[in-house]
């Protein structure tokens, strides 16, 4: 071969390659991972209920006059919701107060007797007690006429009504349940044995409701033991400024929230993982920081933590140095070096 064809033949070679090794160049990307504190998602769906329902009945049996509310209704503290026929009542507080003042006349009269050592000191104490006993009914008689009126303890909402006007109503008989209408909404929903972990007392989640879209909430209320049939921990999410108008009660809700955890990982995007090795391993490229005269990368496997449709997390510890990974391209390196990563690394 002539000097001149061959010296012609190795510089196209020198150009083949310098375009090869750019095109392979622009094929290839790289990201620098640093480890930090892995986030759990929490994404499930409850229930808007209310936290607290009271059922309201009345002390004694009458029949009842008086409803002034009906299931839907709101009403205000102190307002009149349901009342007795008190006529009863009414005579039976009289009565104990006519006792009561006659008690009062007999220790008056034995008072004028022994002044005239006509009666005994016994037959005063006796009187005595009389006066003591009977008052005590009369304020049995008159705590009895007060209850035979339902009043709002707060405000609030009827939720269901268990009679009609001139039933006869009994001590253990709920004639309205009630809700308050004020931080009372939470909504109630059951989270996984690892999930539940990761929640605290006073912690803010985000709520989606349908008519208000996403609210703040906190949670209020954690069980100590799950649900023996779900076998889920029903958590309560208190809505503070979410009123009764606001939302329909019974409706699904959807909570939402990223829970930081103290475990450290490498959070990779998905196509940056190559394989898995047989260990359940992944298997990515990484760049060797000990190189110094040019980029070399090997392979390396890391214990995976999680893994969603985006990323993929790999074990790492608070200390971990950042790592330089191949995300793309990766499929045109040579595998040189196969490293393991332990755990505790």
């Amino acid at each position: 071969m002539k000097p001149r064809l061959f010296r012609f033949l190795s510089f196209l070679c020198f150009i083949i390659l310098l375009l090869s090794l750019s095109t392979y160049a622009q094929q290839l990307e790289t990201k620098t991972i640093k480890a930090e504190p892995l986030i759990k998602k929490i994404n499930r769906t409850g229930k808007l209920m209310f936290k607290r329902t009271l059922n309201l009945s009345f002390k004694s049996s009458g029949y009842l006059e008086e409803l002034n509310i009906d299931e839907g209704d709101n009403f205000t503290k102190g307002q009149l919701l349901a009342q007795l026929d008190i006529e009863e009542l009414t005579a039976e507080k009289n009565s104990s107060y006519a006792r009561l003042l006659q008690a009062k006349r007999e220790i008056k009269r034995i008072n004028t007797l022994l002044s005239k050592n006509l009666s005994s000191e016994q037959a005063l104490d006796d009187a005595i007690t009389s006066v003591e006993t009977t008052r005590a009914r009369h304020k049995i008689a008159q705590y009895n006429l007060t209850k035979a009126q339902l009043i709002a303890p707060f405000d609030g909402v009827v939720l269901t009504r268990h009679t009609e006007l001139g039933e006869l109503q009994s001590p253990n008989q709920s004639v309205l349940q009630i809700a308050a209408s004020e931080n009372n909404l939470v909504v109630r929903v059951g989270l996984t044995a690892e999930e539940v972990s990761l929640v605290k007392l006073q912690q803010k989640i985000d709520v989606n409701l349908t008519q208000l879209g996403l609210v703040t909430g906190t949670v209020s209320k954690i069980p100590a033991i799950a649900d023996q049939q779900s076998h889920l921990f029903t958590i309560e999410v208190l809505l503070e400024n979410v009123a009764v108008n606001q939302a329909v009660v019974g409706q699904l809700a959807r909570v939402l929230t990223d829970v930081t955890t103290n475990a450290f990982t490498y959070r990779l995007p998905l196509e940056a993982l190559n394989s898995v090795d047989n260990q359940g391993n992944a298997l990515v490229m990484v760049l060797d920081a000990d190189s110094t005269t040019h980029e070399s990368y090997y392979q390396q496997a890391f214990v995976i933590k999680e893994l969603t449709n985006e990323y993929i997390y790999l074990m790492a510890q608070e200390k971990s140095l950042p790592l330089t990974i191949v995300t793309q391209g990766w499929q045109h390196l040579a595998l040189t070096v196969n490293k393991t990563l332990d755990e505790n690394q």
